[in-house]
């Protein structure tokens, strides 16, 4: 009898038919299975955080009531900045025949903290301030002047005791205007290194225009100069009527939006600064290839060093990253978040996780028509004081940078009031960024909760002298010690998602820096003679874009 065959191609409908079982059964657990952050995922690891709006962290600590919207003890602390009896009135100071002008650099946050340093610098040099010119060859191209941005008139009307600032530099008698003398000075330079420097000069010449003028004052001066500066920022630079009007329209309609509170994220993402910044973010080669075409742009930039980079907390946290942040510190999926950004690498892809985690995202463009931004779109720096405005309005400031709007807005939400700001600690985040996909989201919540105390805009979380004065502004914090004594804070708000765990937190101090900045470092260099050395300050060699681009 003749033995059957087996026939192999009898078999591929049965094999087929198992394959495809098998590939059911994979594509229905891939897609039933939460990811790490899967947003029901979130609900279910944190006890349906979005329903209960409460939740309880134990971890061996004491247990405490966080507040999402307002800083803890912030009712003990108060701004202040009136001086001191010592403090002389500007009409006693003022030498008749010494004029000081200067040029601000960079956008709009920038040549801000040039024109409170320009105030201070003329107060020093017991001379007349000209109103500031602003910068229109930046790498911004914004042709505004001062009074376009600014209510000039409140500017010279309000410092009028502190220093006399007229628009535009007399004629000399039976001649024409003065033509000041240009020179600069070194970065930070101190009281004894503008008086020696340049009163000689202003003596001889009687006016002097300062070039470049970002972060040539000192971090830090005299009690009442840091005061003076405090007057400056929080009081007389305020923008003019079209600005405060159309920003107080944008913050009206976000709090119509979210029925409340809202929160603003400060977004550096475009692809200079990313290119800038020698840190790399996953895309591949197309990354790789688009970011190092942008750094040719800059010879003098070191050659990257990615880990190096986000290991040291340098690199601009991604969108994603972002929203995984506030996700975990209690924020939930209906939240509304203002975004102020420029263009952002990857468009709507690079955006779209942070979306789908906040779909209440908002814009100035989406809250007003072209018709009603009309007057501002054309000017870069009045389209970023609409962003000033609602940042500045916001319940929670948050951003991915350490530019200078966000210390800008750190320190003056310090001043009024300590409205929660928070600064990501980007050093520890990163580890916990990079390994997110192995812990499950409670874990990788506990974590964020741990590393941001002492980042999250409570009073005296930064020592006095630490980072640039204008993001901590300690000489211009005052303490409630009756208010701290008898307890009694400011009345609550009944926002609380959440209770924090806090294991004897010490408010006082953090030790972490959470950006690293050139600014921020220590200016004792050479401060007795503060300067010599120093400069030209890298004049032939300085290429101001770089600053320019990464400072606002």
């Amino acid at each position: 009898r003749r033995r059957p065959h087996n026939h192999p191609h009898r078999l591929i409908p049965s094999i087929s038919a198992v394959s495809a079982v098998i590939f059911l059964v994979f594509v229905f657990i891939c897609f039933f299975a939460p990811s790490p952050f899967d947003d029901d995922y979130i609900r279910r690891a944190t006890g349906n955080l979005m329903s209960r709006q409460r939740r309880v962290w134990r971890n061996g600590g004491v247990v405490h009531r966080r507040d999402l919207w307002s800083s803890k003890n912030a009712g003990f602390y108060y701004g202040c900045s009136n001086s001191s009896h010592k403090f002389a009135k500007a009409d006693a100071m003022t030498h008749p025949a010494r004029f000081l002008s200067i040029a601000t650099s960079g956008g709009l946050n920038q040549q801000r903290t040039g024109i409170i340093d320009a105030v201070v610098a003329a107060r020093i040099l017991n001379a007349t301030l000209v109103v500031p010119k602003l910068d229109e060859k930046s790498f911004w191209k914004d042709l505004s002047n001062f009074s376009e941005i600014f209510d000039v008139d409140w500017f010279i009307s309000y410092l009028q005791k502190d220093v006399k600032i007229i628009k535009q530099l007399p004629e000399r008698r039976g001649e024409k205007m003065w033509s000041p003398y240009r020179m600069r000075v070194p970065r930070k330079c101190n009281e004894h290194c503008y008086i020696t420097r340049l009163v000689p000069i202003l003596d001889k010449k009687h006016a002097i225009q300062l070039t470049k003028f970002d972060y040539r004052l000192s971090n830090r001066l005299s009690t009442d100069l840091q005061k003076l500066r405090c007057r400056v920022n929080y009081h007389a630079l305020r923008f003019t009527e079209p600005i405060l009007e159309m920003g107080a329209e944008l913050v009206r309609r976000m709090r119509m939006k979210s029925n409340k509170h809202y929160i603003a994220l400060h977004l550096r993402f475009e692809p200079d600064m990313l290119a800038f910044s020698g840190c790399y973010y996953g895309g591949g080669d197309k990354e790789r290839r688009d970011l190092a075409k942008i750094r040719r742009r800059w010879k003098t930039l070191h050659n990257p060093n990615p880990d190096r980079e986000r290991r040291q907390g340098r690199c601009p946290l991604t969108p994603e990253e972002i929203g995984l942040l506030l996700r975990a510190l209690g924020y939930d999926r209906d939240t509304h978040v203002y975004v102020a950004s420029g263009e952002v690498y990857g468009g709507e892809a690079t955006l779209a996780p942070l979306k789908a985690l906040f779909p209440n995202f908002h814009s100035k463009d989406t809250l007003a028509s072209p018709r009603e931004l009309n007057p501002f779109s054309p000017f870069s720096s009045r389209m970023a004081a609409l962003d000033f405005v609602v940042c500045d309005e916001s319940d929670v400031f948050v951003s991915n940078n350490n530019g200078n709007m966000v210390k800008i807005l750190a320190g003056r939400r310090r001043y009024f009031g300590h409205r929660p700001t928070i600064r990501p600690n980007a050093k520890k985040l990163y580890r916990l960024f990079m390994n997110r996909d192995n812990m499950t989201w409670e874990g990788f919540e506990s974590r964020v909760l741990a590393f941001q105390k002492g980042f999250m805009g409570e009073p005296k979380e930064v020592r006095p002298g630490r980072g640039v004065f204008h993001g901590n502004p300690a000489a211009c914090i005052c303490e409630d010690s009756e208010a701290k004594a008898s307890g009694s804070l400011l009345p609550a708000k009944d926002n609380t998602v959440g209770l924090l765990l806090e294991a004897d937190v010490d408010l006082n101090v953090t030790d972490d820096v959470e950006w690293s900045d050139p600014e921020d470092e220590d200016d004792a260099v050479n401060q007795s003679e503060n300067g010599i050395n120093v400069e030209n300050d890298g004049v032939a060699s300085e290429e101001p874009e770089l600053a320019e681009l990464f400072s606002d």
